[in-house]
């Protein structure tokens, strides 16, 4: 994970990214520049910082089904893009 100057927020991670987009953090894009895994990439915007902590720690609130739609939906952005 990192964060730029770019006011973007980067992760490898599914299951964070997932998340992020469960609760209402804006995908910019993904990056396939590296061909074993997909980078996702988000508008830098304020509380995400918080967002990533609080789902490292397990204190994210989520609904189970629209997390589990949005690993489904980024699956099918990886696969078919």
């Amino acid at each position: 994970m990192t964060i730029n100057q770019n006011q973007i927020f980067s992760t490898f991670d599914l299951g964070l990214a997932a998340a992020l987009i469960s609760v209402s953090y804006q995908l910019k894009d993904l990056d396939r520049a590296n061909p074993k895994k997909v980078q996702f990439n988000f508008l830098n915007t304020t509380g995400i910082d918080e967002a990533v902590r609080d789902y490292f720690s397990d204190k994210l609130d989520v609904n189970a089904r629209t997390y589990f739609d949005n690993i489904k939906m980024l699956k099918n952005l990886i696969y078919t893009g």
